[in-house]
C-alpha cells in the first residue's frame, strides 16, 4: 500500500482530548479515576437553550443552512461583539463555524500560505501549532517567563518576527495559564502589529470566565489594527455547551468570505439546530446563569489556590481567567519509584494516573516542559478527590 499524508502523520494528537478519553475509558472499566484534564464546564446547558433547540426540531428546522449560518444568529453574533467587545462587523464579516476551534482554523486557511510563519506565544493550547502545520505554515514558538504569568511582551513579539512572519494567534484569558492580559499590555502588542503589518487570530472562548473585577479586552478593538484582527469565540464554554459545536468569528470580509469558501468545501452549515441553541444564548438573558458559573468556578480555583500554597515545592500561575490551573513540577521530576522512571512531566502525569489514579495533562502539549495542567471545570467533590491524589503523590515523590 502507498504511504499515507507526510504532512498528517507530522501532527500531534490532541493530548488534551486523549487524555480526557482515557480516564473515560478507565472508568467505564470500573476503575477510580479522577479526572483533571476535561476542557468543558460540568455545568447543564441552560434550559432556554434546549427548549430553542427542542423547538427546533419539532418545527422541522433540520435542512441545510447558509454556509456562514443563518441570518438572525449572525445578527446575534454581530450584535454581540459590538456589544461585549467594541468590534463593529456587518453581518458579512461574521461566520458560524462547528466550534470556535474550527473557526481558528477556517481563519488560518484563509490567511496562510506554504512557508509562512504562525507566531504563537508559549504556553499554548495544545491545537494552535498543529493546525498552523496543517495548512502548511510554520509554528514559531514564542517563549515567555513564569516571572510575567507567561504573558508574551511585545518585545517579545518583535524578536520573533520575520519577512515570512504572517499572523500571530493570541490567546487571552490564556488556556492553559489562566493569565488574562490589561488593555495596556494588549495595545502595546496591538502597536507592533501595526507597524509589522500581520494578521492577528484573537481566541477569546473564556472571555467571560474572568475574575477578581478584571475586564475582558479584544485586540481587535485597538483602533489602528483593526482590519489586522479575527476575532473567534464561541458558545461552548459561557453557557456549557460544547457538544453543540457552535464557534464564530468576526474581521475583514475579504478573511470572512475566503473563510466561507473553505467551509463551504468541508462541512459546509454548522448543524442547523445548534445554530438555533446558539441563538438563544446569545439573546435569551442568561446573565444571571453564566455569573452563577462564574462564581462556582471562582470557588474552585480559589480552592486549589490554597491547597497548592500548602504543598512543598510546587508553585502555580495565579489564574484570573479560563478553569485552567497550572502548576510548576521541575522539583519532581528525575525520581524513580519502585514503578515507574519520572524524567519528564508525561512520565509524572502517567505516575499520577496509574499510581495514584487521578489524570492530569502534561505540561509539553502546551509548550512547557516542566508544567501540568489541571482543569477545574468539575464537581468540587471530584476536584477535592484529584488535589488530595496529587498531594499524596507529590509527598511520596519528595521522599526519594
Amino acid at each position: 500500500m502507498k504511504p499515507l499524508s507526510r504532512k498528517v502523520a507530522a501532527v500531534e494528537e490532541s493530548q488534551t482530548i486523549f487524555l480526557a478519553s482515557l480516564a473515560k475509558k478507565m472508568k467505564s472499566e470500573g476503575i477510580d479515576v479522577s479526572s483533571l484534564t476535561a476542557g468543558e464546564p460540568d455545568f447543564g446547558t441552560p434550559q432556554a437553550i434546549k427548549d430553542a433547540a427542542m423547538k427546533a426540531i419539532q418545527s422541522e428546522f433540520t435542512k441545510y443552512t447558509p454556509t456562514r449560518g443563518i441570518p438572525d444568529l449572525l445578527k446575534a453574533v454581530a450584535e454581540k461583539f459590538r456589544k461585549d467587545n467594541d468590534l463593529h462587523f456587518e453581518t458579512s464579516q461574521v461566520m458560524v463555524s462547528n466550534g470556535a476551534k474550527h473557526s481558528i482554523y477556517n481563519a488560518l486557511e484563509a490567511i496562510c500560505n506554504k512557508g509562512d510563519e504562525v507566531i504563537i506565544p508559549a504556553p499554548y493550547w495544545v491545537s494552535y501549532p498543529e493546525m498552523a502545520k496543517l495548512v502548511n505554515a510554520t509554528p514559531v514558538i514564542v517563549k515567555t517567563s513564569a516571572s510575567n504569568q507567561f504573558k508574551m511582551t511585545p518585545s517579545q513579539l518583535r524578536k520573533a518576527l520575520t519577512k515570512k512572519s504572517k499572523v500571530l494567534i493570541f490567546c487571552s484569558p490564556s488556556n492553559p495559564t489562566g493569565a488574562v492580559y490589561t488593555q495596556e499590555e494588549i495595545e502595546a502588542i496591538a502597536d507592533v502589529v501595526h507597524r509589522s503589518g500581520i494578521y492577528v487570530i484573537s481566541d477569546e472562548i473564556y472571555e467571560k470566565i474572568i475574575y477578581d473585577g478584571l475586564k475582558h479586552f479584544s485586540m481587535g478593538a485597538v483602533d489602528p489594527i483593526r482590519n489586522q484582527v479575527v476575532t473567534t469565540n464561541g458558545v461552548s464554554k459561557a453557557y456549557s455547551m460544547t457538544g453543540w459545536r457552535i464557534g464564530f468569528m468576526g474581521g475583514p470580509k475579504e478573511i470572512i468570505s475566503a473563510a466561507e469558501k473553505v467551509q463551504s468545501q468541508v462541512t459546509s452549515n454548522a448543524c442547523s439546530i445548534s445554530q438555533k441553541a446558539a441563538l438563544a444564548a446569545l439573546t435569551a438573558d442568561l446573565d444571571a446563569e453564566v455569573a452563577g458559573m462564574v462564581r462556582e468556578f471562582d470557588r474552585r480555583r480559589q480552592y486549589l489556590v490554597g491547597e497548592f500554597k500548602t504543598i512543598k515545592g510546587i508553585d502555580f500561575i495565579y489564574p484570573r481567567g479560563s478553569f485552567t490551573f497550572f502548576i510548576n513540577v521541575k522539583p519532581f521530576l528525575n525520581k524513580k519509584t519502585p514503578k515507574t522512571l519520572i524524567k519528564t512531566t508525561d512520565d509524572l502525569s502517567e505516575y499520577f494516573l496509574y499510581e495514584h489514579r487521578v489524570a492530569t495533562v502534561p505540561g509539553p502539549s502546551f509548550g512547557a516542559p516542566h508544567w501540568i495542567r489541571l482543569s477545574y471545570a468539575c464537581s468540587m467533590e471530584e476536584l477535592s478527590k484529584g488535589v488530595n491524589r496529587l498531594r499524596e503523590g507529590f509527598a511520596y515523590l519528595s521522599t526519594l
